[in-house]
């Protein structure tokens, strides 16, 4: 196993991590930036307003989205089983 291949390994690992979280991390900054503008429109300055909302629009995500979250890291990780005996040279 050469330095390309672990290289390569962790390349594609980086990526299906940031390709598997963008859509929750999205979801996110939306609320965040929805709850933000409603308090300052009305002039609320409590911080812990932002939780909840975050929290209900995060667990909403997951179960919309968790199939194919699941699904994506699944498929990474059986492309990298399959290739195992490649990697132990």
């Amino acid at each position: 196993m050469t330095i390309d291949d672990v290289t390569q390994i962790m390349s594609s690992g980086l990526y299906k991590i940031v390709i598997t979280s963008a859509p929750i991390l999205l979801v996110s900054l939306v609320v965040g930036l929805v709850v933000s503008v409603f308090q300052t429109i009305t002039s609320i300055q409590e911080q812990t307003l932002t939780f909840v909302p975050k929290v209900l629009a995060i667990f909403a995500a997951l179960i919309i989205l968790g199939h194919w979250m699941l699904n994506n890291m699944v498929e990474y990780m059986i492309d990298l089983w399959s290739n195992f005996s490649l990697y132990i040279k």
